[in-house]
């Protein structure tokens, strides 16, 4: 919707309104179709003002559609919001980014003593302070 934004608009294709109640989620038909080159991906991002406003997001945030989908693309929306809502046909729904795809080259090793340590190690989960 700007000149610099970094997503483009997704919209539902509906034939008929969506109802969703809370903690209900959908899968909304975008009504396109798109072919990403090799080496990217489109990641399905909420919109953020269906977040604030209404508890509206992607499920599975950031969805993936990987270089080889061919088929509809679709969101999947969960409402968190406290009401129900209604998805209607051409109402923005989501935003599509996309980026490319580092490879990695996968190492199986026999124990974690193989890796190279680091100061962290296994600490997770909050250690940072977060």
């Amino acid at each position: 919707m700007s000149p610099q934004a970094s997503g483009i608009d997704l919209y539902a294709s509906l034939e008929e309104k969506v109802l969703m109640k809370p903690g209900e989620y959908r899968l909304i038909p975008a009504g396109i179709r798109i072919a990403i080159p090799k080496g990217y991906e489109a990641q399905v991002r909420p919109r953020s003002g269906l977040a604030m406003q209404h508890g509206i997001t992607v499920l599975n945030s950031p969805g993936t559609i990987d270089s080889d989908y061919r088929g509809e693309v679709k969101v999947l929306l969960i409402n968190h919001g406290a009401r129900s809502f209604s998805v209607t046909n051409g109402m923005r729904i989501a935003q599509l980014v996309v980026c490319g795809v580092m490879r990695a080259k996968i190492v199986e090793v026999g124990s974690s003593e193989e890796l190279e340590a680091t100061a962290r190690e296994d600490c997770g989960f909050g250690h940072t302070g977060v």
